[in-house]
């Protein structure tokens, strides 16, 4: 059956099999470019300005997010210490993980994700290319937002977890908890749209060619990462909604008094809590496998078991919620049931951990800076499993919960498992992003400076928390012991850091000066390294025939291409899901103010919201003028055809 693909294209159209070279490289960079001044940068819908943006802000967000903890560490450094206040104390502690949960480890996964997924699946634009604007600006607004109430000191002070009926209204009076909430539903508004574009993307827009099995690791990641988040942030969104309607306009959802369950906030959070760890670490197993594979010069060992342990993660994140709450007075069998379950996790992440080894062992390793921290991670993650292990039984949770074992528990993980890893990403693909590379003797320095201040910053939180300390407490008694651990965790903070700083001076200063990259310094075998570095606005001059899961590895000398998309038109191929056969000939949007301006009036009724329930009514308005203006049919050149 012949599809619209193989249909003859009009003879009025000028077509990519037309013109070759330098011309054809000009032309398309102007059909797909973005135009120049405050509007044009403003209406881009080029997934690379904003997958790039995203990071950004993302890695903006994670040293904010940092530089509020080492002022705790500071403060907990010593006993009695006067350095920051109890109010002050209890905001830090609540941005901090505000702010390394939502607006940095659930966005940055979505922001690598929005860059790279379309170059590395051969195609030129992002699905909804308008929606992800939109989401991006949404997410923007949603975190300066809640940064800006804690400049002006009436940040939140709850907990990134804001437990009822602390946060209620109750014990919770003034406008700080409505921050927090409403910064969730900005978030998570736009993350869901991110995670519809993306799905849509790996579903549809394929190359040809590239078959279910042909799929890059780091794309399955970021697919079956997308699901989780469909599937698990409305359950945050109904939360915070409901919190918000108990403090705003008197409902009882959580009041016990008036027939609420405080318990059911909990439920509700942690049902979307708990795959959230995964939601920040799925995309790291998938910049893992791209920086493994390539350094290990071979292909990944297990393919098909590393995405079946993926799907197995993203299906099983959402059964381990309970184990938050083995202190909340479940029934036992329940409690037995979320043990096992908690455990059996352990297994498709343990079947990821020796796939990657063994494509390092049978591979011929080359240890550069990204391939470091890539090792880092698996000691660090593997130690963070191994006490969740140990977290998962109820006797030992029970002894050890709200102490500073688990906050020790949870940056082995979290931080093993995103950060390293995050950190390798950045210094693998920096070349692409900016066409230089990054320093490999600062990136050297970086690691075990990072390393050994991450592990001297938390290893003693263990012992600490084993002896009792617990968790967000501002000061504590000199009697009590902990003042050489406090202050060893600290230095290692100050390390950890430093190690940060150092990070940073090396973006600036290679993005300056780097060496030149060329399209793939590293020899990589996906699709993106076939794209100039940094890439041009369409990607690719012709999109690629895929025949491998290294497509460049398989095809040294030249990629095979198909040829005849439209030169003049923002024209892509629509594929088949499971074989990735050529479908469609389909326009994509073309840049548009409206998205940025459907943002400002998202911002303008969430945070009116927050003050009267009558800006639900009269901030619909604008938003649904901003709506219409967004959606309204124009002409485009195709249809003018």
């Amino acid at each position: 059956m012949q599809s619209e693909a193989d249909a003859p294209p009009s003879p009025d159209e000028l077509r990519d099999d037309q013109v070759d070279g330098a011309e054809l490289t000009a032309r398309l960079a102007k059909t797909w470019g973005t135009d120049k001044g405050l509007v044009g940068t403003l209406s881009t819908v080029d997934h690379k300005i904003i997958g790039r943006r995203y990071i950004i802000t993302a890695i903006l967000f994670l040293f904010l997010g940092g530089l509020s903890a080492v002022v705790m560490r500071m403060q907990l450094a010593v006993p009695e210490n006067r350095l920051v206040g109890p109010d002050l104390y209890n905001q830090l502690f609540t941005m901090h993980g505000t702010t390394m949960m939502f607006l940095f480890g659930v966005p940055i996964g979505e922001a690598f994700a929005v860059y790279l997924v379309p170059l590395m699946v051969g195609t030129r634009n992002i699905a909804f290319p308008r929606l992800n604007a939109y989401s991006y600006y949404v997410y923007l607004f949603g975190g300066l937002m809640i940064w800006v109430a804690f400049m002006l000191n009436i940040g939140p002070d709850v907990g990134w977890f804001a437990y009822v009926p602390l946060s209620g209204p109750e014990f919770s009076p003034g406008k700080r908890a409505d921050f927090w909430a409403q910064m969730i539903t900005f978030t998570e508004v736009s993350g869901i749209a991110v995670a519809i574009s993306i799905i849509v993307t790996v579903f549809k827009l394929r190359a040809p060619g590239m078959t279910l099995d042909r799929i890059p690791l780091f794309v399955w990641a970021e697919l079956v990462n997308s699901f989780v988040i469909i599937f698990a942030l409305p359950a945050v969104v109904t939360a915070s909604a409901t919190l918000m309607m108990d403090r705003l306009v008197g409902t009882h959802f959580f009041n016990p008094a008036e027939g609420g369950d405080a318990l059911l906030y909990q439920h509700l959070f942690w049902f979307f809590g708990h795959p959230e760890v995964y939601i920040i670490f799925l995309p790291a197993t998938g910049w893992v496998s791209a920086i493994v594979v390539t350094f290990a010069r071979r292909q990944a060992f297990g393919y098909i078991a590393l995405v079946l342990s993926l799907i197995a993660t993203g299906f099983l994140s959402f059964g381990l919620w309970v184990h938050h709450m083995f202190t909340t007075g479940l029934p036992q069998l329940g409690a037995s049931f979320f043990t096992a379950s908690s455990m059996l996790i352990a297994i498709p992440n343990g079947i990821q951990i020796f796939c990657w080894i063994a494509t390092l062992w049978d591979g011929r390793p080359v240890f550069r800076a990204p391939l470091l921290f890539i090792i880092g991670f698996f000691f660090i993650f593997v130690a963070g499993g191994l006490s969740g292990i140990m977290l998962a039984s109820v006797p030992l949770d029970t002894q050890v919960h709200d102490t500073f074992f688990v906050v020790a528990h949870f940056h082995y993980v979290l931080i093993g498992g995103n950060v390293f890893p995050l950190i390798a990403a950045v210094y693998y693909w920096f070349p692409k992003f900016t066409g230089r590379m990054m320093s490999e003797r600062l990136g050297k320095w970086h690691f075990w400076l990072a390393f050994i201040g991450f592990n001297v910053t938390f290893f003693p939180m263990h012992i600490t928390g084993l002896m009792g300390m617990p968790r967000r407490v501002y000061t504590y008694l000199p009697e009590m012991g902990w003042a050489n651990l406090n202050l060893l965790s600290s230095a290692g903070a100050v390390l950890f850091f430093g190690s940060f700083v150092l990070f940073l001076y090396n973006i600036v200063s290679s993005a300056r000066r780097g060496p030149l990259a060329g399209p793939n310094p590293w020899d990589a075998g996906t699709l993106e390294w076939a794209a100039a570095s940094p890439p041009m606005p369409q990607n690719f001059d012709r999109i690629p025939v895929v025949t491998n899961r290294e497509p460049l590895w398989a095809h040294r000398d030249s990629l095979p291409v198909v040829a005849g998309l439209s030169v003049e038109n923002r024209e892509q191929i629509v594929s088949t899901i499971t074989h990735g056969r050529a479908d469609l000939r389909e326009s994509t949007p073309e840049p548009s103010i409206w998205p940025f301006m459907a943002a400002i009036a998202t911002t303008i009724l969430f945070v009116g919201s927050m003050f009267t329930p009558w800006a639900l009514v009269w901030g619909s308005i604008p938003l649904a003028v901003t709506l219409m203006g967004w959606f309204w049919p124009k002409p485009s050149m195709e249809d003018e055809r």
